[in-house]
């Protein structure tokens, strides 16, 4: 992978163009190998309308059919990661940890709903970075309300924390490799270079929230207690903890 040094005049602070450039027509040949029968469909099936479907390259221990990240896992190359050498050219490009590593298919149409993917970003220790393979200028990510297409040949950071969705309104699959990288020195300099600025974010990852209303809310989600409700009051209430520390 070749770096090119050129920061970016204002970058965005929830989405970023950085500073690499991949060899597509490789990249394209390797993902182009995989049979129909080898995508696997997305786990969060309440997300999605129409295709969405995965080839695990990096896993918890290599496996084949695993595609969820998972934290703490201990990740390994998958045998598909092995019949790909420009894809294992990319990730080894990357001077830092990868966790999960997958490509990512979008089918004509489809759409994933708006969500959000708590600790990837920047500030959480865990990058998501997307390298488009084939795409189209209709392929559009919504992040935070603003629209944006990921061009093929570089590689795109978005902040998956922050509310988007994506919509393929093109002719033919989006097919993205997806990187869950772990934040290190290279990363942050590599940052740095295109000029990239944090966004600031809530005390309590909702604007909504605040420390005058934060104990009601945490009593409201534990009074229905659902394993989302309590997850959230617990993430709440460590924050309250350590706002009065």
């Amino acid at each position: 992978m070749e770096r090119a040094i050129v920061p970016a005049p204002n970058p965005p602070s929830t989405w970023l163009q950085l500073p690499l450039h991949v060899d597509v027509a490789r990249m394209q040949r390797d993902s182009d190998q995989f049979a129909e029968g080898e995508w696997i469909s997305h786990f969060n099936k309440g997300a999605y309308d129409q295709g969405w479907s995965c080839v695990p390259l990096r896993s918890p221990g290599g496996a084949t059919d695993h595609i969820m990240p998972v934290d703490g896992a201990a990740y390994a190359g998958t045998p598909q990661l092995a019949r790909c050498p420009g894809l294992r050219e990319v990730l080894a490009s990357f001077a830092c940890e990868i966790n999960s590593a997958r490509l990512l298919a979008l089918a004509p149409g489809a759409l994933i709903r708006a969500h959000r993917d708590a600790g990837t970003s920047l500030a959480d220790g865990l990058i998501r970075i997307h390298i488009p393979i084939h795409t189209s200028p209709q392929v559009l990510f919504t992040i935070d309300g603003e629209t944006v297409h990921f061009t093929a040949g570089h590689a795109w950071y978005m902040d998956a924390s922050c509310l988007h969705a994506v919509h393929n309104q093109g002719s033919a699959p989006r097919i993205h490799l997806v990187l869950d990288c772990v934040t290190n020195a290279w990363l942050e300099a590599l940052f740095a270079t295109a000029g990239f600025v944090p966004k600031a974010r809530p005390k309590y990852g909702d604007a909504n929230i605040h420390d005058g209303n934060v104990q009601a809310i945490i009593a409201q989600l534990r009074a229905v207690p659902t394993p989302a409700s309590l997850a959230l009051a617990s993430e709440l209430a460590v924050r309250a903890r350590g706002a009065a520390a």
